[in-house]
């Protein structure tokens, strides 16, 4: 028994349309509907599913009376109908007929059982003779008539097909469809907020010119403006460099803009477009402060072959102020006797926002970064002739980038040389309380561990400890950064393994007093005695902290509630509160970078230090804390 190779291939799914259009076409019997062909097409391709057709159309009774034409002696418009096959609504008899024309063809459907077929076109042009089941008279048909209209009568339909092509939906009511005349390079399209560049022609439908841009230089507009229509903005978004393409929009999608300014007297219109060139600009942090603009191109393909991951960067740039003057403070080409800067990424070398455009660029490609203090100088070392507050202009240049060291390949010793190497860094950003940045120092080494394979014991017991090291250094930066919970699950993943490991339990009592879990931190400490008499010193002291957070929440509960319960019934109590805690909300939830106990760094591990303190009533309710935060209210007061 043989296979059949196409039985594996799974099979598209078909959409609404099409499944409906398959249940209209069973209505047609084989040999019902024939076709006569008058004037030969040219080629041979034939317009299929998905496929835009143009065509004019002429309807007659059997007796010769026009009752509908696209033609203008006729008495139409002018314009010919465009529909794409398998998804506009059209009637049956040409859903099914056209499909069989070639390009320029003209031809004749019929029922054989109409011998005496008469062509009644004055202009030579044949008719698809349909029964009203194959027209306007098909129960349900998509397309509606007037009541007028002789639907139920046998018609003929005079079809001449002008042009069918490939065609790109871009909008689900066909109001906006592409014609792809000549393709472009790459696959970066416009968008939101690129510049663009392009020539621009607009005809009606009927083929008459309505306004060129085609002399002198191309159009220019910033994508998202409304500096064009908006059909003509959306199809622009789907082309590449160089494309060439004819959009079609109908008037719902022909809005006003600086571009054509008159629009209202056009049904559908054809611009001709072809797009010379977009500028990349990136909004960075999507409140317009942090934008990244894109002045020469780079080599490669955008992003594959940008620094997305922590690389060796090197790169030539101008810092200016955006003042009137725009004075330059540093030029690496002057400043550094013309030698580029070379920083690791990741590491905080330099300011964030920098940082964040460069990892977006392409080699050799320039961009113009403008950048608000916040992510400039005002977080980072300033240089002296930039004041604080100032907003920044960089001019970049990537020359080039080095990824990291491959692991692959490398022996066991090797690996754990470099593991050591990114753990020190990460620990350096964590004693400069970047502990974002340090986490994923150690995040990388762990996620670099999941391909480590030691082969003896010994190196089982050097990769467990390296690994249990990491993880308890994350739940530290959770820890600092407010995240009690995320910090219990990093301590959790060393207790897994190790269920006596005597600092993940010290660190995840410490989350959990953070937390205000008290019991759960209680029961962490008191399991640390357990272990061994060398932990015990730490965990007694661990315990007698517990105890004086526990009396510090009980004197607030007193002081927050005092005379709530004293008095007489019909009576309203005031409740108690600390006009300290009301002028300085932040002091509860987050920790003075000055402030004493801070932790200390070791070269295997992160010693634990006071955690962020949290308020009074997260630590009696943890979960009504979280409700209240949800709704914006951080505070409660109780009548």
């Amino acid at each position: 028994m043989s296979v059949n190779e196409e039985d594996f291939v799974p099979k598209k799914k078909k959409t609404q349309s099409e499944e409906e259009n398959e249940k209209r076409r069973k209505k047609i019997t084989p040999g019902s509907l024939m076709k006569a062909e008058i004037r030969p097409g040219s080629g041979t391709e034939k317009a299929v599913d998905g496929d835009q057709v143009i065509y004019h159309r002429t309807v007659r009774t059997l007796d010769g009376v026009v009752v509908d034409s696209t033609r203008s002696e006729l008495g139409g418009k002018g314009y010919p109908v465009r529909h794409v096959l398998g998804k506009s609504k059209m009637i049956l008899g040409l859903l099914e007929g056209i499909p069989t024309m070639l390009e320029g063809e003209i031809a004749m459907v019929f029922y054989p059982m109409f011998s005496n077929l008469i062509i009644l076109s004055t202009l030579n042009v044949p008719a698809f003779k349909m029964k009203p089941e194959l027209h306007y008279g098909e129960d349900d048909c998509p397309v509606a008539v007037s009541d007028s209209f002789p639907k139920h009568d046998e018609l003929h339909f005079e079809v001449e097909l002008l042009d069918f092509s490939k065609s790109k939906v871009i909008s689900e009511d066909l109001g906006v469809v592409k014609k792809v005349i000549n393709e472009g390079e790459g696959w970066e399209t416009p968008r939101e907020p690129y510049e663009v560049k392009a020539w621009i022609s607009v005809k009606s439908g009927d083929g008459k010119l309505v306004l060129s841009h085609r002399e002198g230089e191309p159009f220019f507009f910033t994508f998202g403006k409304a500096e064009v229509p908006k059909g003509l903005e959306m199809g622009i978004g789907t082309m590449t460099r160089g494309e060439k393409a004819i959009i079609y929009v109908t008037n719902h999608y022909l809005t006003e803009s600086p571009f054509m300014l008159m629009v209202e007297n056009y049904e559908e219109v054809q611009f001709e477009v072809e797009l010379v060139h977009f500028i990349q600009v990136r909004d960075m942090l999507g409140d317009g402060r942090l934008i990244k603009r894109r002045i020469h191109d780079g080599r490669g393909e955008f992003p594959m072959d940008c620094p997305l991951h922590d690389s060796l960067l090197r790169v030539h740039y101008k810092g200016m102020l955006l003042n009137e003057e725009k004075k330059v403070f540093y030029d690496t080409r002057i400043d550094n006797d013309g030698q580029p800067l070379e920083f690791c990424s990741g590491e905080g070398l330099v300011p964030e926002g920098l940082e964040m455009c460069v990892r977006l660029m392409l080699p050799r490609e320039i961009a113009l970064v403008t950048c608000p203090p916040d992510y400039a100088y005002d977080k980072f070392e300033r240089p002296a002739s930039v004041p604080k507050g100032a907003h920044i202009q960089w001019e970049i240049e990537l020359l080039g980038f080095e990824t990291p060291k491959d692991w692959t390949g490398l022996n066991f010793e090797n690996i754990m040389e470099e593991a050591e190497k990114i753990k020190s860094t990460g620990n350096r950003l964590f004693k400069e309380e970047k502990f974002v940045l340090a986490k994923a120092k150690y995040e990388k080494v762990l996620r670099e561990y999941n391909h480590v394979n030691p082969q003896d014991d010994e190196e089982g017991k050097i990769f467990l400890n390296s690994r249990n090291s990491l993880h308890l250094n994350v739940a530290a930066c959770y820890l600092k950064m407010g995240e009690c919970k995320k910090s219990v699950e990093a301590c959790n993943k060393v207790l897994d393994s190790s269920p006596v490991h005597v600092k993940a339990l010290y660190r995840r009592g410490m989350a959990y007093m953070s937390a205000g879990d008290f019991d759960e931190a209680r029961n962490d400490f008191e399991k640390m005695i357990t272990v061994g008499k060398s932990s015990e010193p730490d965990a007694t002291a661990a315990l007698l902290k517990l105890k004086q957070k526990e009396q510090e929440v009980e004197k607030k509960a007193k002081k927050q509630f005092k005379g709530l319960f004293d008095k007489k019934p019909g009576e309203i109590a005031d409740v108690g509160t600390d006009s300290s805690e009301n002028q300085r909300p932040e002091d509860d939830n987050h920790e003075r970078p000055d402030q004493k106990g801070s932790d200390n760094i070791e070269p295997e591990d992160i010693r634990e230090a006071d955690p962020p303190r949290r308020s009074f009533f997260s630590q009696i309710c943890p979960v009504g804390s979280r409700l209240f935060t949800s709704l914006g209210l951080q505070r409660c007061t109780i009548l």
